[in-house]
């Protein structure tokens, strides 16, 4: 049984010229493939992309409204733990020679920087996700 019954071709072309994000376009290439006889295992291979990740796409599709199920739902996540504010913060800090903070450094680290965030925000990060709010901070290292 076709997966996508109650889904039509055109309502999947259609769809496909009002997306804009990359992954929902590829979540309809895949669906409208899907409909023109392309077997789940040869997408699979085409896209480099797990079978069962493209069986859950097909099944959202004809489950959910098609524009919904080509889109990522919502994952707030956790809180930041620096606000806004605290953020800019330590980006304009970033700008600074760590001497200027108190640390015998010529230039910032990771390390260094999870460790200026414990001292002055009391916000224990891992390196990997001081490594994120630098990529952010587009700050040079």
């Amino acid at each position: 049984m076709d997966k996508l019954d109650g889904v039509s071709r055109s309502a999947l072309r259609e769809q496909l010229g009002a997306v804009e994000s990359p992954k929902a376009t590829k979540r309809l290439m895949v669906a409208i493939a899907y409909k023109d006889g392309v077997r789940v295992s040869t997408l699979s291979d085409r896209y480099g992309i797990p079978e069962s990740t493209l069986y859950y796409w097909l099944d959202r599709i004809a489950d959910e409204p098609i524009a919904d199920a080509v889109e990522d739902d919502d994952r707030p996540g956790r809180p930041a733990e620096l606000d806004d504010a605290e953020r800019r913060e330590l980006f304009d800090a970033l700008a600074d020679s760590p001497g200027a903070h108190g640390f015998e450094a010529s230039s910032w680290t990771p390390e260094l920087v999870r460790e200026h965030v414990e001292h002055e925000y009391g916000v224990s990060y891992s390196v990997g996700h001081v490594r994120r709010l630098l990529r952010e901070s587009e700050a040079p290292l």
